[in-house]
């Protein structure tokens, strides 16, 4: 009985650090996006941005590595940029803490699962398959 009842402990303590990681992901990436926002916003005063016309070959943050680099010069729409992949890989990091605690627990068919869910996201961010 006491078996049971510490395994229910374990499965409510990686369910409430699940949480929490999620809740300080999504915490964490509005408060980059917020504060880049604010660098933008400062740096960029005065200019009036035409909407009207959509040009992404314009977008000098298009990858991952010059995001990184527009971080470390302090641009603002690349810090903005920064937060929403933070965003992106919260649940990532959800999908990754999951498969440990699956781990943990020696439930392999989940920890499978769990791969099989990663690396289709993966695929997915590096472009598809149609690419």
């Amino acid at each position: 009985m006491s078996a049971v009842k510490r395994e229910n402990i374990n499965d409510k303590d990686i369910q409430v650090i699940l949480g929490t990681l999620l809740r300080a992901g999504v915490i964490i990436s509005m408060s980059i996006v917020l504060v880049g926002g604010i660098i933008f916003l400062i740096h960029n005063k005065g200019v009036i941005t035409d909407y009207k016309v959509f040009k992404p070959e314009l977008s000098k943050f298009s990858s991952i590595a010059a995001i990184f680099k527009g971080v470390t010069t302090f641009h603002g729409d690349a810090i903005v940029q920064f937060g929403i992949l933070m965003l992106i890989f919260t649940p990532i990091a959800r999908i990754v803490f999951a498969i440990f605690s699956f781990f943990i627990e020696k439930d392999y068919l989940y920890v499978l699962i769990g791969f099989i869910i990663l690396a289709i996201i993966t695929i997915s961010l590096n472009g598809g398959l149609a690419h």
